[in-house]
Formats: C-alpha cells, sequence, structure tokens
C-alpha cells in the first residue's frame, strides 16, 4: 500500500470513530491549577511545570493548566489562590507551604496535591502523614532528621570551621524544627550554631558580612521560598566573604555554591502527577498519605572548593551524586 493510500485510509476511519471513544478523550482533558512559590523566570519551577505536564500527558491526560506565580509574596499568594479556585480545576498542585495555606482558607472541597512542603502536619495542613484527611495532601521536602546531615558534611569538607549562620527564612514555619535538629548535631561537631533570619537584600548583606568578621565560619543555608529568591545573592557573598556554604537545593551549587545535600525537586513534580492521576480517576486526597523524599543527594562544586582553598576529602567525594569540575 502506498502512502498516500495509506493516510487517505487512516483519515477516512477516524471519520468512523465510535463517538463514545472520541467522548471519552475530550473527558480525559481536566484542569489543573498550579500556585508557584517562584517568580515567573525561575528556572526550577519552570523544570518543574514541564515536568508535571510531561508526566500527566504520558498518563493519558490532556491537561489545560492554569499557573500563577507569586514571588512568595503573601498578598500575591493570597490573590492568586482565590483566582485559582474561581476557576474550579479539577486539581490544584501547590509549590511551598505559603501557597497552600492561603488555598486552604479559599477552598476546603478542590483537591490539593503540594510539593516542596517541609512540615505538613506541623503547620496544620493534614492531619497525619499516613491519613492527611481534608483536602490536601502531597510531597514533603524533607524530613527534619536530615537537616542536622547540612552540618556534618560542611564540617567534613571544611574541618576548621567552629561557627556557622544558619540562612533561615523566619516566616517559614519549619525553621525552628530544621534549626533544633542542626543544633543537636553541632554539639557533637563542636560547631557553634546561631539563625540568621533573612527578610530582604539589605538584611542578608549586613548579616553575612557581620558574620564574616571572625573567623573559621561557615554557612548553613536551609530550605525556603524566601531565600530562594535571594539565592542568586547568598553565592555571591559566600564568595565574596571567603564562606564554605552548605545549601538545600543543588541549583545553588550549580551557581557556583559549594555543596548540596538535597532532593531532586523537579522529580517531587513528576512523582505529584502521580497523585494528581490518581484523584482525576477518582480517589480522595485525604486517602493519600504524605510521601517523603525516597532519596537525598550530594553535590560538590570542585571550582567553587579550589577558590576557598578546600581540599575534599576522597571519602566525601566517593560519596558525591553529582560533581561539578
Amino acid at each position: 500500500m502506498r502512502r498516500r493510500e495509506f493516510i487517505t485510509l487512516i483519515g477516512g476511519a477516524s471519520v468512523g470513530w465510535p463517538l463514545a471513544a472520541r467522548a471519552q478523550q475530550i473527558e480525559r482533558t481536566r484542569g489543573i491549577g498550579v500556585l508557584m512559590n517562584r517568580v515567573t523566570d525561575d528556572a526550577e519551577g519552570q523544570a518543574g511545570i514541564l515536568a508535571l505536564r510531561q508526566s500527566l500527558q504520558q498518563l493519558g491526560w490532556g491537561v489545560r493548566m492554569d499557573v500563577r506565580w507569586s514571588g512568595n509574596d503573601p498578598e500575591r499568594t493570597r490573590k492568586y489562590a482565590t483566582e485559582l479556585v474561581a476557576l474550579t480545576p479539577d486539581v490544584i498542585l501547590a509549590a511551598g507551604t505559603l501557597g497552600v495555606t492561603a488555598l486552604q482558607r479559599v477552598t476546603r472541597i478542590l483537591p490539593i496535591v503540594f510539593v516542596q512542603v517541609s512540615d505538613p502536619v506541623g503547620t496544620g495542613l493534614v492531619d497525619t502523614l499516613a491519613r492527611p484527611g481534608g483536602n490536601t495532601t502531597g510531597f514533603m521536602l524533607l524530613e527534619f532528621g536530615s537537616s542536622g546531615k547540612w552540618l556534618e558534611i560542611l564540617k567534613q569538607i571544611a574541618p576548621n570551621i567552629t561557627r556557622a549562620a544558619v540562612l533561615r527564612d523566619s516566616a517559614n514555619p519549619a525553621a525552628i524544627a530544621e534549626f533544633g535538629a542542626i543544633q543537636a548535631a553541632a554539639q557533637s561537631l563542636g560547631v557553634e550554631v546561631r539563625p540568621v533570619s533573612i527578610r530582604d537584600a539589605s538584611e542578608i548583606e549586613y548579616a553575612i558580612a557581620t558574620f564574616a568578621h571572625s573567623a573559621n565560619g561557615g554557612l548553613i543555608v536551609t530550605p525556603s521560598a524566601g531565600v530562594s529568591v535571594h539565592q542568586n545573592l547568598i553565592i555571591t557573598l559566600a564568595a565574596r566573604h571567603k564562606l564554605p556554604a552548605v545549601y538545600a537545593n543543588r541549583t545553588n551549587v550549580v551557581g557556583g555554591g559549594l555543596i548540596s545535600y538535597a532532593p531532586d525537586r523537579v522529580e517531587q513534580f513528576r512523582r505529584a502527577a502521580g497523585y494528581v492521576d490518581r484523584i482525576l480517576r477518582g480517589e480522595k486526597a485525604a486517602d493519600l498519605p504524605v510521601q517523603a523524599p525516597t532519596k537525598l543527594e550530594l553535590t560538590i562544586n570542585l571550582r567553587t572548593a579550589k577558590a576557598l582553598g578546600l581540599a575534599v576529602p576522597p571519602a566525601v567525594l566517593a560519596r558525591a551524586d553529582e560533581v561539578i569540575e
């Protein structure tokens, strides 16, 4: 059969498809609302949206996706939460605690799947991890026990540090628990830690410059949308003041940071697509357990280590998932 005849045959056959089958295809197109806690041009956030869309398509869904980027601004977050709920999507995906909280204030009916939330139980987003209850479930950014590992890794790569500033967003409800885990690790490692709350660029510059006046210091940059907004500034200041720093996001190390121990954040969007799929097929968010990351990845930037005069121990290099040279 010639190619033209084959195309004609297929084209003609499509006209005769059963109406039920064609209707089923239409029914599988769903509206997905997305509330992001990043700015619009954030590369990692855009990669997450793409991963979500592609994963849903692979699961057989056509999606109409309405995305709002709040930049971690509380007023904008509340506004966009109201806008998205008014669109009555089938499911809403929210990145970050601030967005989920805003959405829950607007709706307790529309199902919400979250990613990159540190403490969903402590912040009251769900009843328990195993049985979330309500209309919300999703994927935790990390478990607090892993927070102490940041200091342990920083001490291994920069053994001379005796002080560490823990940069955190004071508006992040998980900040207290994260600092507690770091403080517990600090006692056995002989490191003095102190929290440094950050709210704007000038405050970050002053805090890091002041901390750098004394020797043997290092930085622990905890995860939050507020920190992410200023991530490039923090990386620049760490380099300027010769401060070894550990981050909770791989992209910080790609951007010039020293080391990170963190989950794959884009992968959380792929996993979230699985929950969206299950909800669209009739399951309830209340019955889907909140999940923690299955793996944390160690990323090291050797160029940055060299600039800081640090020799990364072979044992640390051997454990690394990614080495940037």
